[in-house]
């Protein structure tokens, strides 16, 4: 049987808030596409956190951000499980997904990885990758974590390093609150033992919404506007 996200990982979580139906709807469509559903077996619709401050984190949707990614790993760590895939409900799959992520489960296989990048942005990508996946350096910068596993052996450790962070301030020099991409590169650096790989190409792509994370714009809050921003993202995701 050809691997699947369903059958490869322990686990897969998708990370919604309540509020947002839409994006629910749009993930939904997404997971039909490559053969699922959120009620496929190992499928899990994660409530994401929704926080009344920041407490110390750049805006109230970066707490959010991180501490739903983070009782998504405590609940790993407590079922035991294999591994962890997380998927962020605004995350849209390529449109050959099955055959790529069927070069990179095997590719993966034949590792000891740690943390896997299915979908990322890099400042510019690493030479020389040609390969179904490929290695990243601990110190490599790493954005977004829409669609990101943890193997089973060091979801612990990342669940501790996480919440040693939340006990730290704003700012403080050993990493403090702060956007969970960023915590999962803090993470990387400090344990460079645990290995990181990188889907080639990215798997997917942050599909274009109305954040949830950072200050809403202009456009987003009036009414007109916001319906016809809505209907001009969904040409670009359409288009992407």
């Amino acid at each position: 049987m050809k691997p699947n996200i369903n059958t490869f990982f322990g686990q897969v979580f998708i990370i919604n808030l309540t509020s947002r139906p839409d994006r629910r709807q749009e993930m939904q469509a997404q997971l039909e596409r490559i053969g699922l559903s959120m009620n496929s077996p190992r499928v899990v619709v994660f409530e994401a956190s929704k926080p009344a401050s920041p407490a110390g984190f750049p805006t109230v949707g970066a707490r959010g951000c991180f501490m739903s990614h983070l009782a998504v790993l405590r609940e790993a760590r407590e079922k035991g499980l294999a591994s962890v895939l997380i998927l962020e409900d605004d995350l849209n799959f390529r449109d050959d997904f099955a055959v790529k992520f069927e070069a990179v489960a095997e590719g993966l296989d034949r590792t000891d990885w740690g943390l896997f990048y299915g979908s990322y942005h890099l400042d510019a990508p690493p030479p020389g990758a040609v390969a179904a996946c490929f290695a990243a350096e601990p110190a490599l910068a790493i954005g977004t974590s829409a669609m990101l596993a943890v193997n089973g052996p060091h979801i612990a450790a990342l669940v501790e390093y996480l919440e040693t962070m939340l006990r730290r301030p704003a700012g403080d020099p050993a990493g403090g609150p702060m956007h969970i991409d960023g915590a999962y590169c803090w993470f990387r650096r400090s344990h460079p033992e645990v290995s990181t790989w990188l889907a080639n190409p990215p798997l997917g792509f942050q599909r274009s919404s109305r954040t949830d994370v950072h200050a809403l714009r202009w456009f987003d809050q009036a009414g007109w506007s916001a319906f016809i921003v809505s209907g001009l993202r969904r040409l670009q995701n359409r288009w992407r």
